[in-house]
């Protein structure tokens, strides 16, 4: 436990801050998830909507520091290569 009062308010501070990032980085994470179903189900349209709200959610995330940018640019390289992918099977 904290020994000091500077100690329990940076404990204080440290827990908003997680419960804080875990809403952001779950969210990006859903829309991941969300995308990359459409995209495996062949859905074009939807999974293009659903690839750019991924896309959102993890910049917003990396924007706050939440995960690094590389880490963001990473994913949504990998979200698009799945997408070019299927455009390029339904032509």
């Amino acid at each position: 436990m904290a020994n000091t009062r500077s100690a329990e308010k940076a404990m204080r501070q440290t827990e908003r801050r997680r419960v804080r990032n875990r809403i952001v980085r779950a969210k990006a994470r859903t829309e991941i998830k969300d995308a990359t179903k459409l995209i495996a189900a062949g859905n074009q349209a939807e999974s293009e909507k659903a690839v750019r709200e991924a896309i959102i959610a993890l910049d917003k995330a990396a924007e706050k520091g939440i995960i690094k940018k590389n880490n963001a640019a990473r994913r949504k390289a990998r979200l698009m290569k799945k997408l070019n992918a299927l455009h390029t099977a339904s032509k």
